[in-house]
């Protein structure tokens, strides 16, 4: 895989066409079933491919069209989860509210591929290099409400073995790039001491393309912001694991480029753009936001994305703001 400097991506999901499902937040319903629903989510994977491509993206995802959740689509494929009778809980560290999570009722392993068949449909429909996303084990644990386990790091282990063996088949089926999702690394520093860097590294055990996680505050709107989790520590304990960068969010946090510093000679992923529904910030203001991240990352290793994910705004929207990181960067190679 070749990237060109100050490469664009976004972390993976797309808003989904109206004509395919109901959205609301994180979750979609979708409006058919069967071969109806099978054929749908082709074209929409096709459109939201193409779209990438007109914009001018480096490397493009599937935009998780076929997920219904971003969790709990993974989930589906593995042993030991209940996902229909699910249980009430606080996860993130909101106590204000509690979601819906599946059950753990038994030892989790993997059962069938989850999103081997996606990539090799998005590669089959674009030359352009492709990344796919899985849920990281912290973030299953958080998800989830164990009834089986009774010790949060032996359930993540087992997680992160299945999730090995899909990353392996991932990378056997031409995935370019990797990303594991661990939105909880951003909340429980502890947690990700104790058993989560642990965990990600059993994820990586074989796998040789470049893999990155993602450490998010969130889809935007959905309660209070959570930025007094902040990197610095974080970046420290993963620096000590053999993923090959990061995926972190500048734009809404503010955190100060500097921290960059911390993550050596590996990727990173700067989330420059507000991924909510607001508008595009100006193209000015995003530049100086990137130069900035220039000054601790060289260019080779810098990918410009969202903070997060793009299904919670308009198609429209959502392909405004990846405009915009594609015209960030071809300013940016101008003068670097």
């Amino acid at each position: 895989m070749q990237l060109p400097p100050i490469a664009t991506t976004t972390v993976g999901s797309f808003p989904r066409p109206n004509w395919l499902a109901d959205q609301e937040r994180s979750e979609v319903t979708f409006r058919l079933e069967g071969e109806l629903l099978r054929e749908a989510q082709d074209d929409a994977t096709i459109a939201i491919l193409h779209e990438q491509e007109r914009v001018g993206l480096d490397l493009l995802t599937d935009g998780e069209q076929r997920r219904p959740h971003f969790i709990n689509h993974v989930l589906a494929s593995m042993e030991g989860f209940d996902l229909v009778n699910r249980r009430p809980k606080a996860i993130r560290r909101r106590t204000d509210v509690e979601r819906l999570v599946p059950r753990v009722i038994g030892p989790v392993s993997r059962r069938a591929p989850a999103v081997v068949e996606d990539l090799r449909f998005a590669r089959a429909h674009t030359s352009r290099p492709v990344k796919m996303a899985v849920p990281g084990p912290m973030t299953v644990v958080d998800s989830t409400c164990d009834e089986f386990y009774g010790d949060e790091a032996a359930l993540a282990m087992d997680v992160a073995a299945a999730l090995n063996e899909e990353l392996l088949a991932l990378q056997a089926a031409g995935c370019d790039v990797a990303q594991i999702d661990e939105p909880a690394m951003t909340r429980y520093h502890e947690k990700a001491a104790a058993y989560g860097v642990r965990a990600l590294d059993r994820c990586l055990e074989g796998v040789t393309i470049p893999t990155l996680v993602h450490l998010c505050y969130g889809y935007p709107g959905t309660g209070t912001r959570q930025h007094e989790y902040e990197y610095p520590e974080l970046l420290g304990l993963l620096m000590q694991s053999r993923i090959s960068g990061f995926s972190l969010e500048f734009a809404r946090s503010n955190f100060d480029p500097a921290l960059l510093s911390g993550c050596g000679e590996r990727l990173v992923v700067f989330g420059c753009v507000d991924p909510g529904n607001t508008p595009p910030e100006p193209l000015e203001r995003v530049v100086a936001r990137v130069r900035s991240a220039l000054a601790y990352v060289e260019p080779s290793r810098l990918l410009l994305a969202p903070d997060c994910g793009l299904m919670t705004i308009s198609r429209e929207l959502a392909l405004a703001k990846a405009r915009l990181l594609v015209e960030t960067a071809a300013e940016l190679r101008r003068s670097v």
